[in-house]
């Protein structure tokens, strides 16, 4: 699996005439890139390492100076550029905490086995995650991502159960 690339920022644009980029973060943890001296940019159909010389923060926004780009014309071609890192090189999260790359794609089963469908999509609502599971029917079974209701997740088996309350289930 440590083959497979994880998009941690987009280049959006140039910052400044010395070849920095601004860099929107696709992370819950911008803080990484202070620390990184390396990082995969994948541009254009290809992958390579950049080094990181300098970072810094404007908004929300990194800007980067990485040691390969020399000047603003050479910032301005990696526009639209992403920033990727290995899966070893996450950032370790919790115990019972997720990325949502991760969850997207679970098959879900109720706790009885029966099957309700796979996750689609993840929505963020600020309480709680709430997983958008596609059912057979095209209807789409919003599942809150809560301790009581999501009793499993199995990352290596691609499968999530869950204890639905009573009502959210339409049969």
């Amino acid at each position: 699996m440590s083959d497979e690339y994880i998009s941690i920022g987009k280049v959006v644009n140039t910052q400044g005439h010395r070849g920095a980029v601004r860099v929107l973060p696709l992370t819950d943890f911008p803080e990484r890139f202070e620390t990184m001296s390396v990082v995969q940019v994948y541009h254009l159909g290809r992958r390579r390492a950049f080094h990181i010389e300098e970072t810094g923060r404007h908004k929300k926004f990194i800007i980067i100076k990485f040691k390969e780009v020399v000047d603003m014309n050479a910032a301005r071609e990696l526009k639209g550029a992403l920033l990727q890192v290995t899966r070893d090189e996450l950032v370790p999260l919790p115990e019972d905490t997720y990325y949502i790359f991760d969850i997207i794609g679970l098959n879900v089963f109720t706790v009885e086995g029966r099957p309700l469908g796979r996750v689609r999509d993840v929505l963020s609502t600020g309480a709680n995650d709430v997983y958008i599971v596609e059912k057979e029917d095209n209807k789409p079974l919003l599942v809150p991502a809560l301790k009581q209701v999501v009793r499993e997740i199995d990352l290596a088996g691609r499968r999530m159960v869950v204890d639905l309350p009573p009502g959210l289930m339409d049969e």
